[in-house]
């Protein structure tokens, strides 16, 4: 098994091989001899297709949608459901132990071992993943956080800013310098990395890049929260925490949670080809992070952290720093 403790070293960015899935896994998966998921991130349809002067019927695909259930158990404890999430089939030991690492649940040092569902009790195994522990689950913090989960985002914690900022320790300041012309380039480079998006053009992406914009990794879903979930938690198993000298791409909009769980992952850089939400805007500001949004077209806005990014031959507007509020942050809904 790999070192986890590497995850306090500075990071180790680097490319994936094809299947990342298929590399040694530093956490283990139990039972070995597990057979491979069936199943796949796309399903076939029979679609009437409408176009001006034309009608007729063809196939189609479309992005499937299954619930996953995540469990979490220490030494002697029965596993207990954290939440179940709706999600696209695929990768679903990377998003159980990404939700958990960003979620607050867990340290890596702490991952025993991950297990798939049992084939005798459930008609699809890979519909549930269990997280074991080194140290008993605290069934307290897991009814504090309330978790919700939706179609539309995955996952979604209550937190307030006040408590990411306590868990989470800033990302290094003034590291790492990204040309804009790189920025505006990134989401070019990301949709060339969707295979599943090109079929069925409904799944939202997240992805890790170098700062000269080499790809590192990329996850898709059809919830935004977890791809950054799938994402982060491909980089926990493969012992790259924190993530340092990485910079994140988003293919929606940039949410308080995308950036919660991006502080948690260690990410100085957060992208969206979107809009970024207020909380989110706030939320990058007092955690230290440089936040790019309406990344398209080759322009991007800058709304907090513009030291690391280097002007260039993209449009570059700065948004106004929204000033940290004087008194504790209320929890809000989103």
């Amino acid at each position: 098994m790999a070192d986890l403790a590497a995850r306090t070293a500075p990071s180790r960015v680097g490319p994936e091989r094809p299947d990342p899935s298929a590399e040694a896994a530093p956490i283990p998966l139990l039972p070995e001899d597990r057979p491979a998921p069936a199943g796949g991130p796309a399903t076939r349809a029979r679609v009437l297709e409408i176009r001006p002067g034309t009608i007729r019927e063809r196939d189609d695909l479309l992005v499937a949608e299954e619930p996953l259930a995540i469990r979490a158990c220490g030494p002697g404890q029965a596993p207990v459901e954290v939440a179940v999430t709706m999600r696209t089939p695929g990768d679903e030991v990377d998003l159980a132990l990404g939700f958990l690492f960003t979620e607050g649940l867990l340290d890596p040092s702490e991952v025993a071992a991950v297990e798939l569902g049992d084939p005798g009790r459930l008609a699809r195994p890979d519909d549930e993943v269990t997280v074991r522990l080194r140290r008993p689950v605290d069934l307290g913090r897991i009814a504090e956080r309330r978790f919700v989960a939706t179609a539309a985002c995955g996952i979604c914690g209550k937190a307030s800013i006040d408590e990411v900022v306590l868990r989470v320790a800033p990302p290094p300041a003034g590291r790492p310098i990204v040309a804009a012309a790189v920025v505006a380039g990134l989401p070019d480079r990301l949709r060339l990395a969707q295979p599943t998006f090109r079929l069925t053009g409904g799944l939202h992406a997240a992805a890790l890049f170098r700062p000269d914009g080499e790809l590192v990794a990329v996850r898709e879903d059809v919830g935004r929260h977890n791809a950054l979930d799938k994402l982060v938690g491909s980089q926990l198993r493969l012992g790259r925490l924190p993530l340092h000298d990485a910079v994140l791409l988003v293919s929606g909009r940039v949410s308080f949670e995308i950036v919660q769980k991006a502080a948690a992952a260690g990410i100085p850089i957060v992208a969206a080809v979107s809009a970024p939400s207020d909380l989110a805007v706030e939320a990058a500001a007092r955690l230290g992070m440089t936040l790019v949004g309406f990344v398209r077209g080759g322009r991007c806005n800058v709304y907090t952290g513009a030291e690391r990014i280097r002007p260039g031959a993209a449009g570059l507007a700065v948004a106004a720093r929204p000033a940290p509020p004087a008194g504790p942050t209320p929890r809000r809904r989103r």
